[in-house]
């Protein structure tokens, strides 16, 4: 237990994630088929599902997702009015805004494109025999008109209240705009938002304490279920989206970080683990903005000026994990329903989920939304998702890893060439241990 105590956070979030992995798949031995297990205990028998499962590892996995969900809101409104209101000249945004989109969009095209290659290099859905007895019914993904239309709110407190990201980064973005232009009252203003600032990040120090256990409830209770054997003949499809997510994470991200900006990038992959853990638990970008921009922030050497704008940009546009599970999932429906797609189709592939990554930002399910239009392109049966919903469940947390990664590598090239960037820091292996000792401003 001594040696617990002295572990540092990452080291305790792996433990967490570890155990909890090796607790649920106990647990699943005990409750074969999903079916209950009591223990009697002296006056009454107690039931490992509805106690343990369904009560304890619930109730705090949950309180911890509500808990990162309930910072992300403050944390992007906040620290964007700051980053905004530090920028001398305001005009510069525009700019910074073009390099993160244009990153973002530039690798989610080398994510699909990847993840075809390999895909029929591999050919997963060959000599597969599968029924299409399942139907899986799509929702209707917005227009692109309709998704910029809807990018500036009618009611920000609407949006705040509904947590539409995109919504709050355009109000975020205008309102620090005219503090910044406000002169001496809006001095003061942008005063008071720095305060709140180091406040809301101090919660987000609090928060991490307790990362540990929610991690731990929340992988635990995801192994009750989850199983290799669910996998059953779509285990080369999951491999290989699998393999093409660490290509991407471990080597795209890492030989772009080193062309751009000249930076180590094994000192950024290793400086990435918090963020990465935090994504892969909680299968969400959103949630683990708080964590991503910390990291980015703190260990990086990133300035807050930049991050504040391009880490919640990327949680909400960036979907290149998104994007190569499409790839693959395409060329194996493709396979499976013995129809061969042209060069033309896959060119249509690579371009139609490019740019639905920002079309789709804001719709819950997206990954499956996006999917569903890219078959919809080139004629394939969107029936055909039916046959990977159930080993989605382990690459979705994988592919969140892989898009918050993205996420930092992005904010750290713009922050390089706009020379908002500190060396020092990324090289320091020190770096945001301590958060008390780094300015967050």
């Amino acid at each position: 237990m001594a040696n617990l105590k002295n572990m540092n956070l990452t080291s305790k979030i792996v433990f967490g994630m570890v155990t909890g992995i090796l607790f649920g798949t106990y647990l699943q031995w005990l409750m074969p088929n999903g079916t209950d297990k009591l223990i009697p205990l002296y006056w009454f028998d107690l039931s490992l599902k509805g106690f343990i499962v369904d009560g304890l590892l619930e109730i705090i996995g949950q309180i911890f997702m509500a808990s990162l969900r309930m910072l992300v809101v403050p944390l992007v409104f906040v620290s964007l009015i700051c980053g905004v209101c530090s920028l001398k000249d305001t005009s510069k945004l525009g700019r910074i805004g073009g390099k993160a989109v244009g990153m973002y969009l530039i690798t989610t095209a080398i994510a699909i494109s990847i993840a075809i290659a390999v895909a029929l290099l591999v050919s997963p859905g060959e000599g597969v025999n599968m029924t299409t007895d399942s139907t899986f019914e799509s929702k209707e993904a917005p227009s692109l008109a309709q998704v910029i239309i809807q990018m500036f709110p009618t009611n920000p407190f609407e949006s705040f209240a509904q947590g539409n990201m995109l919504q709050i980064i355009v109000f975020a973005l205008l309102f620090g705009m005219a503090i910044a232009l406000s002169g001496k009252a809006g001095e003061r203003i942008a005063v008071f938002f720095e305060d709140m600032n180091i406040v809301v990040m101090r919660l987000v120090s609090i928060l991490m304490n307790i990362a540990p256990y929610g991690v731990f409830a929340l992988l635990a209770s995801l192994f009750t279920t989850v199983s290799l054997a669910t996998f059953g003949n779509l285990i080369e499809y999951f491999f290989v989206v699998f393999f093409v997510l660490l290509m991407h994470a471990f080597i795209t991200y890492p030989i772009i970080l080193k062309i751009l900006t000249g930076l180590n990038p094994f000192i950024f992959l290793k400086k990435m683990r918090d963020a990465t853990i935090f994504a892969f638990s909680t299968a969400s970008s959103n949630a683990t903005i708080p964590v991503t921009l910390e990291t980015a922030t703190k260990k990086m050497g990133v300035k807050n000026s930049i991050a504040s704008f391009t880490v919640p940009l990327g949680a909400t546009i960036n979907m290149d994990g998104t994007a190569i599970m499409q790839g693959v999932a395409t060329v194996f429906i493709a396979q499976v329903f013995s129809q061969d797609l042209s060069l033309a189709d896959y060119l249509t592939v690579v371009l139609t989920a490019t740019l639905a990554s920002i079309g789709t930002a804001g719709v819950p399910g997206v990954g499956l939304i996006m999917l569903a239009m890219v078959l919809q392109q080139v004629g394939l049966p969107v029936e055909g998702i039916a046959l990977i919903i159930g080993v989605d469940r382990i690459l979705d947390m994988t592919r969140t890893a892989v898009n918050v990664t993205g996420d930092s590598m992005v904010s750290i090239v713009v922050a390089k060439s706009e020379d908002q960037f500190d060396n020092d820091m990324y090289s320091d292996p020190q770096a945001g241990s301590n958060s008390e000792n780094v300015d967050i401003k």
